[in-house]
């Protein structure tokens, strides 16, 4: 029986608890954190996590779209650890700080996977 003092790891996480999980590179610097999940509407799989990246105290950041494949958590740092580093995500796609506007188009989706080599090649055929 959990009596809610132990923390108990499973599989599952709820929307709400990884918006604002920090996101690490391989040597624990933090690159960003999770602004939002990207679902597939029919599977219901997380195929993108968008994280803010750059910018200086919030202001002049872009959003970039992580392919979920390349995020694994850390129980450890309680964050994502990814193998991109700051210098890779400087030339990645990305969107402006008017998100709200940004429309996923399938050549986006196709843009997005070619410069990560996402291991979802086809997602955006057919659709």
């Amino acid at each position: 029986m959990n009596d809610m003092t132990t923390k108990v790891h499973t599989p599952l996480i709820r929307a709400e608890k990884v918006i604002g999980t920090n996101v690490y590179d391989r040597a624990g610097e933090k690159l960003g954190s999770v602004e939002d999940v990207v679902l597939d509407k029919k599977s219901g799989k997380a195929i993108y996590a968008t994280m803010a990246f750059g910018g200086f105290l919030g202001l002049g950041h872009k959003h970039h779209p992580l392919p979920w494949s390349m995020l694994k958590y850390d129980t450890t740092k309680e964050g994502y650890v990814t193998d991109l580093s700051k210098e890779s995500l400087t030339d990645a796609p990305g969107f402006d700080e008017d998100h709200d506007s940004f429309k996923w188009t399938p050549d986006y989706g196709r843009r997005v996977d070619t410069f990560y080599k996402s291991p979802t090649p086809g997602y955006w055929d057919g659709i």
